[in-house]
């Protein structure tokens, strides 16, 4: 299986590039491909909301590196969304991404994609994921997407924290079962 994991962290090297890396490592041993893509650091811009795309494929009036983040996309039979937690959503970045996907909602809906949520946050409030999560299973619906599951690290403040945490293994071993 294809697999692309989302990568929406500024932080290169923080708790929820961690978790993508243990989740890699599992897919990879388990004889998965990965297209490992940063859209946190991608030249990409905000959607405008012009409509030009129809919403069924036909080219974004932006010209920038989303065509393709886009194209990878539709290549993948899996999406593997991975954030830290800013004020109890996903990261602009990743935000800002998938927002961009409008113009390949059709595309992305015929396909059937498996996908996955792996989220790293600092509180450790039994309630610090609930919006986050909500806005996972809202995607899944809309998309079409088959859950595979979710990794939802909380008390992951430091890179330390989560190392000690359960939260790698976890995503090491929800990939090792796809």
């Amino acid at each position: 299986m294809k697999i692309a994991i989302l990568r929406g962290s500024p932080c290169r090297n923080g708790s929820s590039s961690l978790l993508a890396d243990n989740f890699i490592r599992g897919a990879v041993e388990s004889g998965h491909e990965i297209m490992d893509i940063d859209v946190a650091h991608a030249e990409i811009r905000p959607c405008i909301g012009c409509k030009a795309c129809g919403f069924n494929g036909t080219p974004c009036a932006l010209n920038d590196g989303m065509a393709e983040i886009k194209a990878q996309i539709l290549m993948a039979d899996m999406l593997v969304f991975v954030t830290p937690l800013y004020y109890f959503g996903m990261s602009a970045q990743l935000k800002m991404c998938l927002d961009r996907c409008c113009s390949i909602n059709r595309q992305i809906t015929e396909k059937r994609m498996k996908s996955a949520l792996l989220a790293s946050a600092w509180n450790e409030d039994d309630w610090t994921m609930t919006a986050l999560e909500i806005h996972y299973e809202t995607l899944c619906k809309y998309l079409n997407f088959e859950n595979k599951g979710v990794v939802l690290g909380i008390g992951c403040g430091t890179i330390e924290k989560t190392r000690e945490s359960p939260f790698p293994k976890m995503a090491y071993q929800l990939a090792r079962v796809l």
